[in-house]
């Protein structure tokens, strides 16, 4: 089968993993790092309608050395399903990652609303939250480089009171909270011997910690930023303990809200910043055009793919490309990559970002 794009070492194949991976040669992948459909129906997009069975993770499990690594990002509803449909597969479960953040958006309605609006009744408008954080950055001279602008201010920033008394009853009940964290499933490929056999047979064993460090000092994680041979790092703070080449990569990463809350919560030092972490995806980092619903930031990308990269950087695959986040990091870090996507728009999209 021939890529729908190639440029230098990555190549993106359109259609589906299933029909697209048995083309690709047996054991040729050394690691997978993934963000498959959570099976939520999100925005009732067809792509998302079930968790990937493990008719999937075989075919992936093919392609891959034996002792590849998998990270596969999954639903806080969800990720039970698609642990078991990776280990079904044959994968060996190793661990669950968390990555935490505090840009989430809550997805659901109040259910005060909801009766009013059951019951035909109209609700009177009594205010705005126009200008209080959350709604509108730019009055903090800030712009909402993450989830784009309202569409209608005036309507969806409308306070509104309740037209009837069950409403006035149930107003301030939801059916959901503010989602805050996705896990990341790490999963291994079955080796044939010892680990130090597969190191020397397959070129492939265990993380690459070194790399990973969380570094202490003189090393800023900010927006846009690329790699630094200091190490990663949150903040410019003195070590807290730990090694002078940083602290050993830890099982949950943070986004800069949720590590300023908890800094604030631990007294600064020694709090977050001894964890990664990186904030959701900038529109300037999304791209034009770009309406991909769960872009994943590039810093994170970049730093998954560190950790997973063999002595010889390795041969990346992302079953589930999307946008192309994947690729993209890959190639900012001067990776060989393979993805596969199913939708032809997300192709194009993903095309137009590795293209610039």
């Amino acid at each position: 089968m021939q890529p729908f794009f190639e440029q230098d070492k990555l190549s993106l194949y359109c259609g589906d993993l299933r029909e697209v991976l048995p083309t690709l040669p047996e054991n040729s992948v050394d690691f997978v790092v993934t963000d498959p459909p959570y099976g939520l129906g999100f925005m009732e997009k067809d792509w998302d309608h079930e968790v990937p069975g493990p008719e999937y993770w075989r075919a992936i499990a093919r392609v891959c050395k034996p002792g590849a690594l998998l990270l596969a990002f999954g639903g806080t509803r969800t990720y039970h399903r698609l642990t078991c449909a990776i280990e079904d597969a044959g994968w060996e479960i190793r661990d669950c990652l968390t990555w935490l953040y505090g840009q989430g958006m809550p997805k659901c309605g109040d259910i005060g609303k909801l009766i009013d609006k059951a019951k035909g009744a109209k609700r009177e408008v009594v205010g705005t939250k126009l200008g209080r954080p959350g709604y509108s950055l730019a009055n903090h001279g800030r712009t909402n480089e993450v989830y784009g602008d309202l569409h209608n201010p005036k309507a969806e920033c409308a306070i509104t009171a309740p037209a009837t008394p069950e409403a006035a009853k149930w107003t301030g009940w939801a059916m959901a909270l503010k989602p805050a964290v996705e896990p990341i499933i790490l999963a291994m490929k079955p080796m044939g011997g010892t680990i130090a056999q597969n190191a020397l047979t397959w070129g492939v064993a265990g993380m690459n910690i070194e790399a990973s460090r969380i570094g202490t000092e003189s090393t800023i994680r900010t927006r846009g930023d690329s790699l630094t041979d200091a190490g990663w790092a949150s903040t410019n703070r003195p070590p807290v303990g730990g090694s002078e080449c940083g602290r050993w990569p830890a099982n949950l990463l943070l986004d800069d809200e949720a590590a300023a809350l908890l800094d604030a919560q631990t007294g600064g030092y020694g709090g977050a910043s001894r964890f990664f972490y990186c904030p959701k995806a900038t529109k300037k980092e999304r791209g034009p055009g770009n309406d991909h619903a769960t872009v994943k930031p590039l810093a994170l990308m970049e730093y998954l793919l560190t950790l997973l990269s063999t002595p010889d950087g390795g041969v990346i695959l992302d079953p589930f490309a999307g946008s192309g986040t994947t690729l993209l990091a890959a190639k900012r870090l001067g990776r060989r990559s393979i993805g596969v996507e199913l939708s032809e728009h997300n192709c194009e999209i993903a095309k137009s970002r590795l293209q610039v």
